[in-house]
This record gives structure tokens, C-alpha cells and sequence, in this order.
């Protein structure tokens, strides 16, 4: 009998709990089929990929889409005729549906109170701006135009006149609404912007991974979706847009810096409503900086950093808040997704 064989069993099980219990990694360092495969069956349960329609395409024509992306890029909803819809929520140039900018300047260069959040995806959400005061997309559409610090139109009247004086715009509306009497109207208008809007869907390598694409993310990025659902990020960043369906305080545990804006709190007049905003959609988030409602965040790494903190009273590792980043840019619409999140900032 060979007398090493009492020494070497103990080792050789020893190595194998070792390899049991490392059990998300082959050789080669990356995860294993069934470490893998859940990981993708608990991130289907809690996100999903997002569906192919928004709520409401349906009626949406042809011709409605098309007078709407017209109506996005067009100058004429402004008072001086300087910007347009798109000037704030830029869906060219690769662009992420903002314009990367702390507060938006309007027409007359004033500037919001808050940054301008993402066009892509839009639909999905339950509600439209921070503080959820319009409930469809239609009802966004309406109120950048009239707003004085933004396009600053005096009123509907004198919008609907200057498409009346139009060239184009009398025949494209009549042709879009037909039987419609007038055909110009100002829900007209917020229909067909609504329209295109919901076409703004994008695709990126997360829903390719949820959709059974094994090698769609890297072994970083899949880490950070690991402790984006250990962590509870998804606690309020679920669902297919992650985010966009509730309101929630933000500084929840400690609070942030920025106390003067009150949130919700300006439309319900609610004591519970202070300092809640609707959660931001983290789709496409590394192409949406500066972060926060007031813009005031520039870096993802920060970002995760604080939020860890501010909401969830834990200080995440080097690791941890590496792999989230990684993870956050694989959210990018392929299309787009060129710009990517320094990690190191």
C-alpha cells in the first residue's frame, strides 16, 4: 500500500472544494456554464430585455412618425427659431439622447434647474421628467415648447400660426391626419413628436446576453451585473428600462449634497414627497453624463460610489465599483455605444 496516499487524499479533496467553492470560473478565468446560466435566469427575473414595441406604437403610422422626427429637428417650436427638440436631447451623432451638459440653456441662454434626461426609451416609463408631472410622452412634448426659460413660445395660438404659414407643414398635417378638421392642432403636434419618439429604442450587449448570447458581455461586465443584483442596485433600477417606473428619495440614507431641489415634492405638495425623483433609466447610462438631477455628477465611478452610500449605506471595494462601471457600459445601444465610461475616474 502506498503509505502517501493518507497525505494525498486529504489534498486532492481539498483542491477539489477549492474548485467547487471558485465553481464561477473555468480555467481560464471565466464564468462557468451554470454559474453563467443563473446568472442570466436571476437578471431575466429582476430586468429583462426590453420589449421590441412601446406602449402606444400601435397607432402610431407611418406618416405620424415621419412628421414627428420632421417636428424634432425642427427649429420652428422655438420663439427664435435657435433650437429645436433635439438640441437638448440629441438622438444624432451617436449621441445618447442629451446634450451632455449639466442644465440645458434655452432659447434666450437661461438655464434650467435640472439635466435634461434621456429621449431613448422614453415610453417605457411611467412618467416623463424627474418629477413625473407629465404622464405621456404627448404631455412632455407640450411643455418645453411654452416653457420661458426653455423654446419659450408666448402660446399655442401663435405656435399653431407659424406652422399655418408654412411652406410644407399644412399639406404633411393634413395628410397625416386626415378627416382631422382642423388638421393642425397643438395635440397634433405632441402626437406626431411622440410618435417618433417611440422608435427610439436601442439594443445593446446586456439584452443580448439575457437573450442567450454567451459571450455578449466580458468577464468584468458579468461580475458587475453579479454585484449590481447582490448589492440592491436593482431594488429600484429593475425592470427592462432599469429604472423609470417609481419615485424614490434621493438620499434615502445619507443625504446628498443638493438640498434646494425638492423634487416631487413641487408637484404633490406631499411632506413625503421631498427630495424624491422619478429613477433615472440606467439604459445607455454611459452615454448620459453629467448624472444626477442637477447634473452635478460627471463620472460613472463616482456615481456608483455615491449612490452605494447615499442609498444603501455600504462603501463598495475598488473591484466592486470597477466591475459596476463595466457592467454600466454594456448598457450602450450598439449603435451608439462607441463612447465608453473611463473606469478610472
Amino acid at each position: 500500500m502506498n503509505k502517501s496516499l493518507p497525505i494525498a487524499l486529504p489534498l486532492l479533496i481539498a483542491l477539489q472544494l477549492c474548485l467547487l467553492q471558485a465553481g464561477a470560473q473555468d480555467k481560464s478565468g471565466s464564468i462557468s456554464q451554470e454559474a453563467l446560466q443563473a446568472l442570466r435566469q436571476k437578471a431575466e427575473r429582476a430586468i429583462g430585455p426590453l420589449p421590441a414595441r412601446m406602449p402606444g406604437s400601435e397607432k402610431d403610422s407611418p406618416d405620424k412618425i415621419n412628421l414627428g422626427r420632421k417636428l424634432f429637428f425642427d427649429p420652428i417650436l422655438s420663439d427664435n427659431q435657435t433650437m429645436s427638440c433635439n438640441s437638448c436631447h440629441k438622438v444624432d451623432q451617436g449621441l445618447g439622447g442629451v446634450d451632455n451638459l449639466p442644465t440645458s440653456p434655452g432659447t434666450a441662454g437661461k438655464r434650467g434647474n435640472r439635466n435634461s434626461p434621456t429621449v431613448l426609451n422614453a415610453g417605457f416609463h411611467a412618467a416623463q421628467f424627474w418629477d413625473g408631472r407629465a404622464a405621456t410622452l404627448e404631455d412632455q412634448a407640450k411643455g418645453p415648447v411654452l416653457n420661458p426659460i426653455e423654446m419659450a413660445m408666448p402660446s399655442e395660438k401663435v405656435v399653431l400660426q407659424r406652422f399655418l404659414d408654412h411652406a410644407e407643414y399644412p399639406a404633411l398635417f393634413k395628410k397625416t391626419f386626415p378627416g382631422s378638421d382642423p388638421s393642425i392642432t397643438y395635440d397634433h403636434i405632441a402626437q406626431a413628436i411622440a410618435a417618433f419618439e417611440r422608435t427610439l429604442i436601442t439594443q445593446d450587449r446586456f439584452d443580448d446576453f439575457l437573450k442567450g448570447q454567451d459571450q455578449a458581455l466580458s468577464t468584468a461586465e458579468l461580475k458587475g451585473l453579479e454585484v449590481f443584483l447582490d448589492k440592491g442596485c436593482v431594488t429600484c433600477h429593475n425592470g427592462p428600462v432599469m429604472g423609470g417606473q417609481s419615485f424614490q428619495k434621493f438620499g434615502l440614507i445619507h443625504p446628498y449634497e443638493n438640498t434646494a431641489d425638492l423634487g416631487r415634492h413641487d408637484v404633490t405638495r406631499k411632506e413625503d414627497d421631498q427630495y424624491r425623483f422619478k429613477v433615472p433609466s440606467l439604459r445607455n447610462v454611459a452615454l448620459t453624463g453629467p448624472y444626477f438631477h442637477d447634473g452635478q455628477v460627471s463620472s460613472l465611478m463616482a456615481v456608483v460610489n455615491k449612490m452605494a452610500h447615499t442609498q444603501l449605506d455600504k462603501k463598495l471595494t475598488a473591484d466592486e465599483a470597477k466591475s459596476l462601471v463595466a457592467f454600466l457600459n454594456s448598457l450602450s445601444d450598439k449603435t451608439r455605444g462607441v463612447k465608453t465610461v473611463s473606469m478610472n475616474k
